[in-house]
């Protein structure tokens, strides 16, 4: 009887309904990524929502109202079964078109672009696609996985999908957000098992759009102009990053202090937004700034484990690919602020003040909250696995999980809830 009550004892915790609700270390993560980010965007916001909008405090109380509204989603998303957005995701992809559409038809302009469905602008769908891209393409490359090594049917259809979310997202423009979507896009293409030569054939026609687009864009020319006279030259550098680095320098080792900040005052642009890393480096100085990117690093780390962990292909490519989101929008962000990239306009997660990237942030954890609530439920059938250990092998992304020969000719277990 004891035997059998520590044996129910254990399914229980491994049940991701039950004694495993949530995954502790990504918890812990997260809430110190929301702290660390609403103190910041206090100190960051306050001279700035003054001046635009007459209230010091109003930039922060929405960013407060976003986050409610974030974290009952991600409650709400940490309960449903990931397994359902194969059936939901081609309406919530319709509809994401559709929202993509209704920016370019009604929105105001607003710094020369059109990207917000509420007069604040927190409202940008293109937040939206790109969460709903990889919810999207994890389903298609998932459906097509035995036949990703036909161009046909493997590559040529991955662009179209690219090609129609990321144009929208350019004609906006919005040069970052649709360079993200077609960059997870080559991610997710890569870790379910594409054929080397069409990802070659990916990397080539990606290069050869985006010199493209430079070339038509003014914006995008202007960026890249100013990046590569900013690596001959820090000093000939954009007057954002010339200000930007000052900034650093000001922060040294340990910074000048929480609500010190200079440049923020002095004319550092919009530093609640894309600036914020420059006023934690200034503020925080170099400690405070690896504190963070440390955070971003365990997000990563524990977004991996949980990818390698999940019960199915499904799981594996939905985890890696909003894990990658994440922490690619991270790594862009302070990269243009130490000017190591041309400038682009992505969020920093969990710290920027923006309500649509902090509320489909919170959505992506949500889901990997739910995907790790799985680990153990379900067994991936032997066929599903044979197929994609090989690629994964070499990509490192199946957590050993290659099965051996002997269990080929095994009958397999039923597969995932709703798959």
């Amino acid at each position: 009887m004891g035997t059998r009550a520590l044996a129910g004892t254990a399914v229980g915790q491994r049940d991701g309904r039950s004694g495993r609700a949530f995954d502790v270390p990504l918890l812990l993560t997260l809430i110190a990524l929301v702290v660390f980010g609403l103190t910041m965007l206090f100190s960051a916001s306050w001279d700035f929502s003054l001046g635009v909008y007459g209230d010091p405090m109003h930039m922060f109380n929405r960013q407060l109202v976003w986050l409610a509204v974030g974290t009952l989603l991600a409650l709400l998303l940490a309960r449903f079964d990931y397994h359902h957005w194969r059936r939901l995701v081609v309406p919530v992809m319709a509809l994401t078109i559709l929202l993509l559409v209704s920016v370019l038809v009604m929105s105001d302009i607003r710094l020369g672009a059109k990207r917000n469905l509420c007069l604040e602008g927190s409202c940008q769908p293109s937040e939206l696609a790109k969460l709903v891209s990889i919810l999207y393409l994890s389903t298609w490359l998932y459906a097509r996985r035995e036949d990703l090594h036909d161009i046909s049917l493997g590559l040529l259809p991955l662009g179209v999908i690219l090609g129609t979310v990321g144009g929208l997202i350019y004609l906006q423009p919005d040069l970052s957000a649709a360079t993200t979507v077609f960059v997870l896009g080559g991610l997710l293409f890569f870790l379910a098992g594409g054929d080397l030569k069409q990802i070659g054939v990916f990397l080539v026609v990606a290069v050869a759009a985006a010199w493209l687009i430079v070339q038509l864009s003014d914006t995008g020319r202007a960026r890249v102009e100013d990046f590569l006279a900013g690596v001959r030259d820090p000093l000939a550098a954009s007057y954002h990053v010339r200000r930007s680095f000052e900034a650093i320098v000001n922060g040294g080792w340990f910074g000048v202090g929480l609500g010190q900040s200079t440049s923020k005052l002095t004319g550092l642009p919009v530093p609640p937004t894309d600036s914020i890393f420059a006023v934690v480096a200034e503020e925080l100085g170099l400690f405070g700034s690896g504190a963070l990117i440390a955070l971003y690093g365990l997000l990563a780390w524990r977004g991996s484990v949980i990818a390698r962990q999940a019960p199915d292909m499904f799981g594996t490519l939905l985890a890696a690919g909003l894990v990658l989101w994440i922490s690619f929008e991270a790594l862009i962000n302070m990269a243009v602020m130490v000017g190591l990239l041309p400038f682009a306009g992505n969020a920093l997660p969990f710290v920027s003040a923006g309500g649509s990237n902090l509320v489909a942030t919170l959505a992506a954890v949500g889901i990997l909250f739910n995907i790790s609530r799985q680990h153990g439920e379900v067994v991936p059938t032997d066929e599903e696995w044979r197929s994609y250990s090989a690629p994964t092998d070499m990509r490192r992304w199946n957590g050993g999980r290659h099965l051996p020969r002997s269990r080929h000719s095994q009958r397999p277990r039923r597969a995932t809830p709703g798959s």
